[in-house]
């Protein structure tokens, strides 16, 4: 990469090409590894298939299985734009929890809101039911190397 910011209209990862960087980057995940459903200039989507491990006692989704897959759908953006620099980390995850997440696969969207040279940050909205109903949204921040 050269020491200009890269740009959030052009990408240098699709979907399919992310699919594949995370499986490698993260082989003990597997089948609980997110998908990129979608990827464009500024957005991904994200799908996280149901699994009855990541319910909380009342019946409803975790919060770290949320955070979890907003921190993915960051990392996943970021990549999107970067490439593959697998030493992006997360230096700071705010979420808030709108309202209970209901079983079912779990759908995460981030939107670009920065994209520096050093610094990344993504908001990311989180839905099970429908993207009307919000279960949380979250701002995650990237340190890139």
């Amino acid at each position: 990469m050269s020491g200009e910011a890269p740009t959030a209209e052009a990408l240098r990862l699709d979907a399919a090409a992310l699919n594949v960087f995370l499986a490698k980057a993260f082989p003990e995940a597997g089948e609980h590894l997110p998908k990129v459903v979608e990827a464009e200039p500024g957005r991904v989507l994200l799908r996280q298939a149901f699994a009855s491990r990541a319910l909380r006692p009342g019946g409803l989704i975790s919060g770290p299985t949320q955070m979890s897959l907003a921190d993915s759908a960051a990392y996943a953006l970021i990549l999107a734009h970067i490439g593959e620099v697998a030493m992006a980390v997360t230096s700071s995850l705010t979420i808030h929890f709108l309202r209970g997440a209901k079983p079912g696969d779990l759908f995460a969207e981030g939107t670009l809101l920065k994209l520096g040279r050093r610094i990344a940050t993504v908001d990311v909205l989180i839905w099970s039911e429908s993207r009307e109903r919000a279960a949380a949204r979250a701002t995650v921040a990237y340190a890139i190397p």
